[in-house]
């Protein structure tokens, strides 16, 4: 069984097509994979540190500025799709592969375009409620398109779907709260984890530093929160604002958290931006949200992922456009403060939650092999 993946771009795109080709790699060891992806792209480093092979195609997206920069980025990228899908379609032709699954981002295009075209029966998964525009153009063209959520199916009128979630790591399927606590020393107080991804997210701790600084200082919540690799002034911000980190046993903050399925299992309450994989571990774990979608991304798909859990009772949004350490604070209180409200947000958002999504993902596999015999 010979695999082909492509995705890239974001975490969110690759961590995916990991999860995937390692769900079939336990079904099916003698099962052979490569990776295409961007030459500059994150899953260069992602997919090759997880072990697998990885070829490199240049892709790039269109630019929706009429600026002069802009306009050359265009003609550059035009060129980029011409000798990208000429390249996509000399590396399939020397792998030969069984079948092509895409996760989104712009170097899935070519390489599921071209897969189809030479004949290879071919899939994608859609991580977001608001579909990408890739995976919005591969549809018509795949043999089953996998959805995350119920909620991208208008977007794929006409289209072969199937919703079978996105896949989560086993470790967060068997987190246990009470052991997490003991592990990280926390006590019975409400626990709260707050991050913005690895990079860190300015606006959410600039929004964050009041709140954890008034737990320093009255003890009335445990915190853990990660600043992010360009969050390096966070905790002088705290102490500007006379917590000494040191003597707060309740404060855990750090760069990056490296054991989130401890963290997330021992949090009440989970504030963060609203990325599609990140949303589903929280589903997968039944956890009260605070949703801080961010703006920068395409589509605005992280509102409407954030939304799909709002319209469920399962989360709070604070759009970034309302976003203050004031409404921060505001709206943990209100959440923290009734042990109601918190088992009607965590029991809400668990009904969201597709725990299966590995099995459910290989038997749209297994299906489109058997169809394609």
């Amino acid at each position: 069984m010979r695999v082909l993946l492509a995705g890239g771009g974001t975490a969110g795109h690759i961590n995916p097509a990991l999860a995937i080709a390692g769900t079939i790699k336990e079904k099916r060891p003698d099962a052979q994979f490569l990776f295409i992806g961007n030459k500059d792209g994150m899953e260069q480093r992602l997919v090759t540190q997880a072990g697998y092979e990885i070829k490199s195609i240049v892709i790039s997206g269109f630019r929706r500025s009429l600026s002069p920069k802009s306009m050359a980025e265009n003609a550059r990228t035009v060129y980029r799709t011409v000798a990208s899908s000429a390249a996509a379609k000399k590396l399939i032709k020397e792998f030969q592969p069984d079948i092509c699954i895409g996760t989104g981002g712009y170097v899935s295009g070519p390489v599921v375009r071209e897969a189809a075209r030479l004949g290879v029966p071919c899939i994608i998964h859609e991580q977001n409620a608001y579909p990408g525009v890739t995976n919005k153009m591969l549809a018509k063209r795949v043999k089953k398109v996998m959805l995350a959520v119920e909620a991208a199916k208008p977007y794929f009128k006409g289209a072969p779907v199937v919703v079978t979630g996105n896949p989560v790591r086993s470790e967060i399927l068997t987190a246990d709260k009470a052991a997490s606590r003991k592990m990280l020393g926390l006590d019975q107080r409400p626990v709260i984890l707050s991050f913005g991804g690895s990079l860190g997210a300015q606006r959410i701790n600039e929004s964050l530093v009041d709140l954890i600084a008034r737990s320093g200082k009255d003890g009335r919540y445990q915190h853990i929160h990660a600043y992010g690799k360009y969050g390096g002034w966070f905790p002088d911000a705290l102490r500007e604002k006379g917590v000494a980190l040191d003597e707060c046993k309740n404060l855990d903050i750090r760069s990056y958290i490296d054991n989130m399925p401890t963290c997330m299992a021992a949090a009440d309450l989970v504030i963060s931006r609203a990325g599609a994989i990140t949303l589903s571990e929280i589903q997968a774990m039944g956890k009260p949200a605070i949703l801080i979608p961010s703006p920068n991304v395409a589509e605005n798909h992280q509102y409407h992922n954030a939304m799909a859990l709002v319209n469920a009772g399962a989360a709070e949004i604070i759009e970034e456009s309302d976003l203050s350490g004031t409404a921060v604070i505001e709206k943990a209180d209100a959440m923290l403060q009734s042990a109601e409200t918190l088992e009607a947000f965590s029991e809400n958002s668990r009904k969201m939650a597709i725990t299966n999504a590995n099995e459910r993902i290989y038997a749209v596999v297994k299906q489109v092999l058997h169809l394609a015999k």
